[in-house]
């Protein structure tokens, strides 16, 4: 059961991280060169995006 919820949670992480990066208008650029061709700015401002809306659940 464990697993699941695990595999549920990664699952939900990776919807939210496609979600925050299309609001700060990235998800071209990471569709074009990979999450590898963000800068290490606009990796970290959805890294930080993410804990916040973490925080707030």
């Amino acid at each position: 059961m464990k697993y699941m919820k695990n595999k549920h949670i990664k699952k939900t992480n990776k919807i939210l991280k496609y979600e925050i990066a299309e609001e700060l208008g990235l998800l071209d650029k990471i569709k074009e060169v990979g999450w590898g061709g963000l800068s290490a700015e606009e990796t970290g401002k959805i890294g930080g995006i993410i804990s916040k809306r973490k925080r707030k659940k």
